[in-house]
């Protein structure tokens, strides 16, 4: 009995034994400054891998902001980064040097845009500097809305909208135009924009159109239709 005992636990123990010990291989990956300082003593290949560690998350930088131009403005930083590889004195991390020039690149292009050359950008949104795709399709929206809505009007209030907001003409040559003197054009201005805003809101999903295309006068008379006009 002892030794059928003996027998079942020698068993036992050895249906429970562990599994040998399999070698483990440590892969080492090399931090940045090691790869730089190996790219700026001439090896090429260390200056491709570290680049292309980046290259997503620099990417993903621009085309959160100007999703049109993502491509040539991250292919700009690294070549900046490129050119300037020497000048990085490893004050900070290398990525952290990278998004500085990333950041440049950014400003450089926000400045080209015309008219935005002295911009704020602690004030200003790239909302208000660059039109992105859904921007751009909710401007062709507004428009199309705010064409409908003036094609509704009596000729002559279309007319005089058109005439005073897209083309600019005030009030004493509108007065020349249709024959009437300043002040009863002022008064037909104040009810043709009353009308346009009541036509507006018969459109389906309109809104009163925003900034960026030939509206922004005439949308923005319409946010208070009732002042007096200065034209």
């Amino acid at each position: 009995m002892a030794q059928s005992l003996v027998g079942k636990e020698t068993l036992r123990d050895r249906s429970v034994a562990p599994p040998p010990v399999q070698p483990c291989y440590i892969r080492l990956v090399e931090d940045d400054l090691t790869m730089l300082q190996r790219w700026r003593d001439g090896d090429r290949s260390a200056g491709e891998a570290l680049c292309a560690r980046h290259f997503d998350d620099v990417y993903r930088f621009f085309d959160h902001k100007i999703p049109g131009e993502a491509d040539d403005l991250t292919q700009q930083t690294f070549l900046a980064c490129i050119k300037a590889r020497d000048q990085f004195l490893g004050r900070s991390t290398f990525r952290t040097y990278l998004f500085s020039i990333a950041r440049n690149e950014l400003i450089t292009r926000l400045r080209r845009i015309p008219k935005f050359e002295h911009v704020d950008l602690e004030t200003s949104s790239l909302d208000e500097l660059v039109s992105s795709p859904s921007s751009e399709l909710r401007k062709h929206e507004e428009v199309a809305q705010m064409r409908a809505a003036l094609r509704q009007l009596p000729v002559e209030q279309q007319l005089l909208l058109e005439l005073h907001y897209w083309h600019d003409l005030d009030a004493a040559a509108l007065a020349e135009l249709f024959e009437a003197p300043p002040g009863t054009i002022r008064v037909k201005l104040l009810r043709a924009r009353r009308a346009l805003r009541e036509r507006l809101g018969t459109i389906p999903s309109s809104t009163p159109p925003t900034s960026g295309h030939p509206n922004d006068r005439l949308s923005s008379s319409l946010q208070d239709p009732d002042l007096v006009d200065d034209a």
